[in-house]
């Protein structure tokens, strides 16, 4: 493995764990980054140290990096109020995957487990602005990773740090609002553009007003009587059982990579993407695409899928199984496999540099993959069929519900409750399903982030026919952003 330069390294050495898991940086297996008041102070005051890199693109992409720690960690301290990136530091999932021999991941495993004690130190330490609503919605998470650990004494830090959320559930800041100014700085530095907040909730607005019309055009196909999203929810509860999800997927995810292949969307074609049951430490997840990173050797990728457990009351397996509907799968399937992540996951193997293949921006790979369902409908795959493209407009539908709750709750124009029937009255969701997507804005300010993405792509791409004239077209188009790695939406421009 090649030696990181030392001002990227700065930067990786505040997102250890992404770095481990999606860059396959393995030097930083057995590790945990120290995220007390006092170390993150001393990584940020490394950020920015030493010479930039020589190709302007490059130089650019670091700076914003850079920026966006800055506001995170410097600025904005959400490390004092948000437990998932303590939960992320002490996550042993990813040894789970396969990337080296089962004897050297689980020393790591081991080395790692052993840091628990002093990184729980840390963390309760720092965590002292963690809101009520946002250590409730966190606190399942946070017991569920001690799944599998027989270790008694991280077994007792573990104890100590479920002990400190759920004492903030009870007594904390009933707001958990971040604020519009600090979502804004929060969204925008980190992808190196300016935010504002009131145009991105009307172009949200706008958003759901297309899909609305273009999911009622889909059911109108089938021919079925009533309201779409009242067709839509009978449509998802037609799935496979439990024992057929698996199978399900894998004959999805055969024909998205034969289509990919096909209609040559991506500019890679190779690699290999199994499918397989989730990791039990990663079973919070019914869905996810582990690839196999730009710093491993070369090796499969995993789509991990989670059906529900037989021990669940029945009803709850059956809200599980909708996620798996024959409607919503092959959207499922296209976004994580090909042409979205796992054909992102191998263009990254291919770009140059380690910026472009370490410093990756959540808003970039989730808009990519959410763009890549919306592709597949323009491209006809599943064309006969229209419940893919009803499947695509549903997950549309909740990803830019997602956008607007963010934007509402953390400007403080909307609670959680109010978020909540948003999602009952513009998604299929309701009930449990509509308050539990609601919450996640309470932990994951930018979870709107697959809509935005997706947003400057599709209009990164009509400027680009524009501009380009007769010299577009989509492989054009994708090469030239995919071989910037993962590019903050900011700098997306740069391919014109």
């Amino acid at each position: 493995m090649n030696e990181l330069d030392a001002r990227i390294r700065a930067v990786i050495d505040l997102n250890v764990a992404e770095a481990r898991e999606y860059g396959g940086r393995h030097e930083y297996d057995g590790r945990i980054q120290d995220l007390s008041p006092e170390g993150v102070r001393s990584g940020l005051s490394r950020l920015g140290e030493g010479t930039p890199p020589a190709d302007p693109y490059d130089a650019d992409h670091l700076a914003v990096f850079e920026a966006g720690l800055r506001v995170q960690f410097g600025e904005l301290e959400l490390y004092r109020r948000n437990p998932l990136l303590h939960l992320s530091n002490l996550d042993l999932a990813c040894y789970d995957r396969d990337y080296a021999p089962a004897e050297e991941r689980n020393a790591a495993k081991a080395a790692h487990l052993k840091l628990w004690p002093e990184a729980v130190q840390h963390a309760i330490a720092a965590l002292d602005q963690v809101s009520a609503p946002t250590a409730a919605t966190v606190a399942q998470a946070a017991k569920g990773l001690a799944a599998g650990v027989h270790d008694p004494d991280a077994l007792e830090a573990h104890r100590l740090l479920v002990a400190h959320i759920e004492r903030a559930a009870a007594v904390g800041d009933p707001d958990a609002s971040l604020g519009g100014p600090a979502l804004a700085r929060l969204m925008g530095a980190g992808e190196g553009i300016e935010v504002d907040l009131g145009r991105l909730a009307e172009r949200a607005d706008a958003e759901r007003d297309r899909l609305s019309a273009l999911l009622a055009e889909a059911v109108a196909k089938l021919g079925r009587p009533g309201k779409p999203l009242e067709v839509a929810r009978e449509l998802v509860k037609q799935h496979p059982d439990a024992d057929g999800v698996l199978e399900a997927a894998r004959i999805g995810t055969e024909k998205a990579i034969a289509f990919t292949r096909e209609k040559d969307l991506v500019p890679y074609h190779d690699g290999e993407c199994l499918v397989g049951l989730a990791p039990e430490s990663r079973r919070w997840a019914m869905a996810m695409l582990s690839w196999n990173a730009p710093g491993e050797p070369e090796g499969p990728s995993w789509y991990h899928i989670t059906p529900p457990e037989s021990s669940w009351p029945v009803e709850e397996q059956e809200e599980w199984l909708e996620i798996f509907s024959d409607t919503t799968l092959p959207a499922i399937n296209v976004h994580e496999v090909a042409p979205g992540h796992f054909s992102h996951g191998r263009a990254l193997r291919h770009v140059r540099g380690d910026v472009r293949r370490l410093l990756q921006s959540l808003s970039f790979i989730e808009g990519w993959a959410h763009y890549a369902e919306e592709l597949c409908v323009e491209e006809g795959f599943e064309a006969g069929d229209p419940r893919f493209e009803i499947g695509v407009w549903l997950e549309a539908l909740l990803r830019v519900t997602r956008l607007a709750c963010a934007i509402g709750v953390h400007t403080g124009q909307m609670t959680v409750e109010e978020g909540a029937r948003r999602f009952a009255a513009d998604t299929h969701l309701s009930g449990p399903g509509a308050l539990s997507e609601a919450r996640r804005a309470t932990i994951d300010p930018t979870y709107g982030r697959y809509t935005w993405g997706k947003l400057m792509i599709m209009d990164l791409r009509e400027q680009a026919r524009k501009e380009w004239g007769s010299g577009f077209t989509l492989q054009r188009f994708h090469k030239a952003m995919l071989d910037l790695g993962s590019p903050p939406l900011g700098l997306l421009h740069t391919i014109l």
